[in-house]
């Protein structure tokens, strides 16, 4: 298995590869996506799909949430989430990248709201999943079937 959080994950990672720094900078591409619309570029219910999702670099821009974000901050996003590491934007590029360093364009207040909204319902769905394994684990473990205790 793998350590953290699964939807962080790059894909020399997944497929078992030597790497590096550049793992991080995809993390941060993940991280930057959620910021901006509130939900993951990576997600499915299902860890395999999930999986092949990242090592195929399968995520989009959806509308309406990507609708008011910029091209500069779509373009550094790709640049982050580029599948080979040894093609992926370095720290130091994504510091002096037009969308870092050109902060003229500032989000609307109806666009923020729009993302808090967004990472409420993800963070929602999370909670439920693991409310759902956390009981699901527990009747196991005291119906007496083979259980821990």
């Amino acid at each position: 298995g793998f350590a953290g959080t699964p939807g962080y994950l790059s894909p020399e990672v997944l497929r078992k590869e030597a790497y590096g720094k550049p793992v991080d900078i995809w993390a941060c591409g993940v991280i930057l996506y959620i910021l901006l619309v509130g939900y993951p570029p990576f997600w499915d219910e299902d860890q395999h799909k999930l999986y092949q999702q990242i090592k195929a670099g399968a995520y989009d821009f959806p509308s309406p949430e990507w609708d008011t974000v910029t091209p500069e901050a779509k373009n550094l996003i790709n640049q982050m989430l580029t599948i080979n590491p040894a093609k992926r934007i370095t720290a130091h590029e994504a510091l002096k990248h037009p969308w870092v360093c050109q902060r003229s364009t500032v989000a609307s207040m109806m666009h923020r709201q729009e993302t808090v909204e967004c990472l409420k319902k993800f963070n929602a769905r999370r909670k439920l999943k693991g409310a759902i394994l956390t009981t699901m684990l527990a009747t196991r473990n005291f119906s007496g079937k083979g259980g821990l205790l």
